[in-house]
């Protein structure tokens, strides 16, 4: 089939949704690319890099949608493109059915297939095409880029002979991708770093990127977020208000707020309010990236920054991905790649819409004039989550003592059996008969090597076993004891072997453990 890709017609829209490398493994699946001229300019994809790749490059967007029958976009289709979606033409983009009713309920009237990229479900599987993350991801990492090129003081705290400067503090509300994404640049351009999240599961995720998570003194049966997509789930009013209450005691004190709180088809909450912008200092930042859902700040203007009478700038943009173009381009264009290898599983440039995939059925809006949407739920959970487990029963002193008694009985009874054993093992095989006496002393010493070694891997902790320093080092040891009893040996060549067994072996052993020591320093805060 023949995938198309036109230029976006949303003003200010710089992405484009098929690269010149994504068009080569589209073309690896069977099918031909095409791409309207200059589509990919903005983005820094030029038609000669398209023709190069093998992709053929029309001169008109009516051109294009008139040959393609798949065509991949960014945004929603405009009135225009609508006129020209035909039957049995797919259209793969950013749709937003819950506010593009209308235009869906046309598509399903003229049999077109209508696959939204947001509708994406978050499973396992379809991570590699959750173009929602992508975006994400980027748009959180370009928010604090925003905020530092409108912020006036520096990142990190410096100590120059000019005196002294203090870290900024930033505040970054929802710890989803934007967000996480939002907290490691912030931490990697040195400022305190603070993360709420409604999630108190992400708790661990926000503190291993340096940052350190606000808990409010607040008890409430949370939803798993895990459970429901991975997005949060909507709070009590009671919990809503011990989150303000919070929100207004870190107001005066940060100095840049990031907002990232959004789920899908709904209006973004409000968690920023005009008292909290009030109190902050002047020359503060608010990034919303919720400005395109009416935002988390009770004061964003969407498109537009502002700056309060108190001097706190509001920046509502919503085209943060659109300003990394390129780098937005290409991670699209990657989540559309993947989308079609699982449409083409035979890879043979025919698309199979298999709706009875969860994925493929998820994503799609509109199919066989019908309208599809909102979908069933997945089969199988987004991310399975955790039961919970039963409070373990507390044990008093005495119940404690009686148990370590019992398990040392146990573990010492175990080892006696054991010794038993190989004791008559070992004295099985020095009865049979013409059994030299020279086996018997290495046998004894291989035996004893043994469990020797076995004893002082067994005792290491868990946490500090790798490869290097388990397994081998025992048989290092063995061969160790092996060869310094034939070093000994009248014969040259004996010596020798044994000479060469001891020092391979030892640089193992050694080598094992130097290599445990680094990776443990990695873990070390310095």
């Amino acid at each position: 089939m023949k995938i198309g890709t036109p230029k976006e017609t949303y003003t200010g829209e710089r992405r484009v949704a098929m690269t010149p490398d994504s068009a080569i493994a589209l073309q690896k699946l069977g099918h031909t690319c095409v791409v309207e001229t200059g589509a990919g300019q903005e983005a820094g994809f030029l038609d000669a890099d398209y023709k190069a790749a093998g992709v053929e490059v029309v001169k008109t967007a009516a051109a294009l949608w008139k040959a393609a029958d798949v065509v991949a976009k960014v945004r929603a289709p405009d009135a225009t493109e609508m006129k020209r979606l035909r039957e049995g033409q797919t259209l793969i983009s950013f749709f937003s059915p819950v506010a593009d009713e209308a235009k869906m309920q046309s598509a399903a009237k003229k049999g077109a297939t209508v696959v939204a990229m947001e509708m994406i479900p978050r499973i396992s599987r379809a991570q590699k095409m959750d173009a929602l993350s992508s975006m994400a991801n980027i748009a959180g990492y370009r928010a604090v880029i925003e905020a530092g090129n409108n912020f006036g003081r520096f990142f990190t705290g410096q100590i120059t002979a000019a005196g002294k400067v203090p870290p900024a503090k930033v505040l970054v509300v929802g710890a989803g991708v934007a967000g996480l994404a939002a907290i490691g640049t912030s931490t990697s351009l040195g400022a305190i770093t603070y993360a709420f999240d409604v999630r108190p599961e992400v708790a661990e995720q926000v503190e291993s990127m340096g940052a350190e998570f606000v808990y409010l003194d607040f008890e409430e049966e949370q939803t798993d977020g895990a459970a429901t997509g991975g997005y949060a789930s909507v709070s009590s009013p009671e919990f809503r208000e011990a989150q303000l209450a919070k929100f207004r005691e870190l107001a005066p004190e940060v100095d840049i707020v990031i907002t990232t709180a959004l789920i899908p088809n709904r209006e973004a909450p409000e968690l920023w309010t005009e008292d909290m912008v009030a109190a902050m200092k002047p020359g503060s930042v608010i990034v919303d990236l919720a400005a395109e859902k009416g935002g988390n700040c009770k004061l964003t203007v969407a498109d537009e920054k502002i700056v309060t009478d108190n001097g706190v700038t509001i920046i509502g943009y919503t085209d943060f991905p659109s300003r990394m173009a390129t780098q937005a381009s290409s991670l699209y264009a990657t989540n559309i790649r993947h989308l079609m290898t699982d449409l083409t599983p035979e890879k043979d440039g025919v698309i199979n819409h298999n709706m009875e995939d969860d994925m493929i059925r998820g994503a799609t809006i509109a199919h066989a004039e019908e309208v599809t949407f909102p979908p069933p739920p997945p089969k199988v959970a987004a991310i399975a989550a955790k039961p919970k487990k039963e409070a373990a029963k507390e044990l008093t002193p005495e119940e404690k003592r009686a148990a370590e008694t019992a398990a040392f009985q146990t573990q010492t009874k175990n080892q006696v059996i054991l010794l038993a054993v190989g004791a008559a093992v070992v004295l099985g095989i020095g009865m049979i008969p013409g059994m030299p006496a020279s086996f018997m002393q290495h046998f004894i010493v291989f035996v004893l090597s043994v469990f020797i070694g076995f004893q002082v891997i067994w005792n290491v902790a868990h946490s500090l076993h790798t490869p290097l320093m388990a397994v081998t080092n025992a048989i290092s040891s063995i061969i160790i004891l092996g060869a310094l009893i034939q070093i000994g040996s009248t014969s040259a060549l004996i010596t020798l072997l044994g000479g060469l067994g001891i020092f391979m072996a030892s640089v193992n052993i050694f080598g094992g453990f130097l290599v445990t020591r680094r990776m443990l320093a990695m873990f070390q805060k310095s």
